[in-house]
This record gives structure tokens, C-alpha cells and sequence, in this order.
């Protein structure tokens, strides 16, 4: 059974977005485990299908975030539905293109940079009126990019160290509505999403996956990809009374990330 948290229940409400697959539906589940209301969004349809049978208390649309309007009518719904919002995770996010800034497609630069960083924009300001009464939680799911450079991942640096800037900047506006405003800066996570990374990774260098791996596993002091559970624990943590005084801050969870640089020693 789900260890109980102070500060979360029946009672609270639970907006992930990208809630329906990896990193996101992981959290969505912990949080259902506590008893909230938990409404996710997404673009897979099928997921957010499976998401809304799995329980009684989920709930959920299939959104493109990086679309403000379908963001706006959203937030509506989520309106009447709850009437209010305790805890806001933005989660939503592409690894963009490998490419160093001479190859780089401004296509692919436009829609990194329109799903990692404009989405956050559009999700929190529909979503800052529902939390202004009582308070709650803001949530950012950063990058441990954002506290690095990273070769050939320009647009994805980009939006992540951006989120760090909204976050302080959030906390400020928001503290005197008792809204706190955190970022979480997960390293690589084990899952379909980093494999896929590596897989690019390893195509573009002429190198083995595991070869990759391993390059990316020694940039963490502890050689290793952290779980997606361990991203639940600190959103857990942030979002409960046990955070009710924490705000405007990053937290790194990587084993300690010593830095980013994907490149083997010559």
C-alpha cells in the first residue's frame, strides 16, 4: 500500500500533463494512490483512454499543449469539473533534434521549443486562476540540462534552462497567493524515451548503444539512470505539507550529474 502523505487527499486535485506515458503516468499513479482527483492530458489517445479506466479519480483530455486554444478550452472543462486546482505538474516535453547549431532544422528548433517551453506558458496561466484561492503547488519538470551545456541538443537546452528562469520568477508572482513554484531536474531516466536517445546518439557517432550508454551512465557520479519513481517521490514530497515551505527551487535528482558533455575522451 501507498505510504501515506501530509497534505494530500480525497479532496485534492491533480492536473500532469503528458500524464498518460512514462515519467508523467508514473506520477499520475502515485498521486491516485494518495487519493486525489488526477486529470492528465496528452497526445496519445489510446493512453488517455487507459488512464481514465484505470480509476475512479482520473480523468483526462487528449491535448497538444503547444496549442493554446485547446489548452484554454481545456483548463474551461478542468473549471467546471473541480472548480479548483491544488497541484499543477507541468510535464510535457520532445527531446528535440541531435544536431550541432550549423545543422540544425529551424523547423525542429520551432517545435522543441514550442512543446518543452511555449506549453508551460499556456498550461500555467489557464491553470493559475483555478489555484489562486487556496494555494497548492506548481511543478516544473526541468532537465539536468538545464543546469549544463549539451552538445548537439541546443533547442532542448534551450527550453529547459527557461523553465528555471519561469520558476523563480513564478514563485515571486504567486508566493503571496500561497502558491509554491519548484522544478525538478531529472537526469536520464530509464525508459523507452532515453533508449530512443541513445539509439539517435549512437546512429549519428557510428557507435554501439551500449557503447553510448555508457557514455551517458559516467556523466552521473553514481553511473547511473535514475527511475521514474524516484521523479514521483520528490513530486510527491513538493506537492505535500512536508514541501509547505519550499519554493523557487531546483532540485536535481541524477545521482549527481557532473556534466553533459556526450563526447568520448580522444
Amino acid at each position: 500500500m501507498e505510504p501515506r502523505v501530509p497534505g494530500l487527499s480525497s479532496g485534492s486535485t491533480v492536473f500532469i500533463s503528458a500524464g498518460a506515458s512514462g515519467i508523467g503516468l508514473t506520477m499520475a499513479k502515485r498521486f491516485l494512490a494518495q487519493g486525489c482527483l488526477v486529470h492528465v492530458c496528452d497526445i496519445n489517445e489510446q493512453g488517455v483512454a487507459d488512464f481514465i479506466a484505470s480509476h475512479p479519480n482520473a480523468s483526462g483530455d487528449v491535448v497538444d499543449v503547444s496549442d493554446y486554444q485547446r489548452v484554454k478550452t481545456m483548463f474551461e472543462g478542468i473549471a467546471a469539473q473541480f472548480g479548483h486546482l491544488d497541484v499543477l505538474i507541468n510535464n510535457a516535453g520532445i527531446a528535440g533534434p541531435t544536431a550541432a547549431v550549423e545543422d540544425m532544422d529551424p523547423n525542429e528548433w520551432d517545435k522543441t521549443i514550442a512543446i518543452d517551453l511555449n506549453s508551460i506558458f499556456y498550461v500555467t496561466k489557464e491553470a493559475t486562476p483555478l489555484m489562486k484561492a487556496r494555494g497548492g503547488a506548481m511543478i516544473n519538470i526541468a532537465s539536468n540540462a538545464a543546469l549544463f551545456g549539451f552538445p548537439l541538443r541546443g533547442p532542448y537546452t534551450a527550453a529547459k534552462w527557461a523553465i528555471l528562469g519561469l520558476t523563480k520568477t513564478w514563485a515571486m508572482e504567486l508566493g503571496v497567493n500561497k502558491i509554491r513554484v519548484n522544478a525538478i531536474c531529472p537526469g536520464s531516466v530509464n525508459g523507452p524515451r532515453i533508449e530512443g536517445v541513445i539509439e539517435r546518439d549512437a546512429a549519428g557517432r557510428g557507435m554501439t548503444t551500449d557503447e553510448i550508454r555508457t557514455v551517458y551512465q559516467r556523466q552521473s557520479s553514481m553511473r547511473l539512470f535514475v527511475e521514474a519513481d524516484d521523479i514521483a517521490n520528490t513530486a510527491l514530497f513538493l506537492a505535500s505539507d512536508m514541501g509547505k515551505s519550499i519554493s523557487g527551487q531546483t532540485i536535481a535528482v541524477d545521482g549527481h550529474t557532473e556534466g553533459l558533455s556526450n563526447f568520448l575522451e580522444p
